[in-house]
């Protein structure tokens, strides 16, 4: 218990610490003040559930048994961000067709930023010991090396920024894959990497797993490079469960990293981000010509 005394009047005010339980009276003004409005907290277990949300929080259950059981189903290798109100904010923005470009790319960065932080966590780290400005001994860790990031193109390039945010000297490769337009399989037309990828750790960068092919057909191209599929960790925003299936039915030691697995995946994501790109290649190419520095190469 903090005690306070009122400036100019002496009157003594006590105010609870935070981790100190109310007393009865104490519980009682508590619950007058509180009952005007009632915020559901994503991640406390005994919030407080009023009518305009019940719904909201049986559909949120359905949803976490629907992940469970297909975690359960495709192992531990598919991950899932903890799902909160803000991530299903990003992920409903991204989804609704009124949102406007601006909101768009502005949700799917942030959307983008998480996934790329959460798929860092993944990645090996080791102990370390610095010293502080004061002269003091502080044990922490950092990142061991041997990290790189390897994008899809097109829509896997709108990831990159999120990792080089994170990652500022992070090595970042390159992949063009599309459908051959008679036999409709995936093909490989681009592919340039770092020469010692094969002793890496890659985060391979597709924002929409729909079928898995896309996805697939690059793993295979790593793997003719010499990297292991345990190695590699698969960012994404959004998959389908037929997706995240096949992908881990070829590759059973690859690590998939998302923030929801639905049976309808935003398609569009990728026709707005190649949009996004092509303005990017537009103000560079104006750069270029007006004798601007030429960009770095992320390979």
């Amino acid at each position: 218990m903090e005690t306070y005394f009122e400036s100019g009047i002496g009157t003594e005010i006590k105010m609870p610490c935070q981790n100190q339980q109310l007393n009865n009276n104490d519980r009682q003004e508590h619950a007058a003040m509180s009952s005007t409005k009632q915020v559901r907290f994503a991640s406390c277990g005994n919030s407080v559930l009023t009518e305009s949300n019940r719904d909201a929080e049986v559909a949120e259950t359905c949803e976490n048994v629907f992940n469970s059981e297909l975690q359960r189903q495709i192992g531990s290798q598919l991950k899932l961000l903890p799902l909160n109100d803000q991530i299903r904010e990003l992920q409903t923005i991204i989804r609704d067709k009124s949102t406007s470009r601006g909101d768009f790319v502005f949700c799917a960065d942030r959307l983008i930023r998480l996934v790329v932080e959460e798929g860092l966590n993944q990645l090996p780290y080791s102990e370390c010991t610095v010293t502080t400005p004061t002269g003091h001994k502080y044990d922490g860790v950092k990142f061991e090396k041997g990290n790189c990031g390897v994008s899809i193109m097109r829509s896997g390039e709108a990831m990159e920024q999120g990792l080089r945010d994170c990652c500022r000297s992070i090595r970042i490769g390159k992949i063009l894959i599309q459908s051959d337009e008679d036999t409709q399989k995936a093909k490989v037309y681009y592919a340039k990497f770092p020469p010692d990828i094969s002793r890496r750790k890659v985060l391979l960068m597709y924002p929409i797993l729909s079928t898995g092919n896309t996805v697939i057909e690059a793993v295979r191209v790593l793997t003719e490079h010499g990297l292991q599929p345990k190695h590699i960790i698969l960012l994404s925003l959004f998959s389908t469960p037929h997706g995240a299936k096949s992908i881990i039915q070829e590759f059973p030691e690859i690590t998939i990293l998302t923030t929801e697995v639905h049976p309808v995946a935003p398609t569009h994501f990728g026709q707005r981000v190649s949009l996004r790109m092509e303005c990017i290649i537009f103000v560079w190419e104006e750069e270029s010509s007006s004798h601007m520095p030429a960009w770095p190469k992320c390979c």
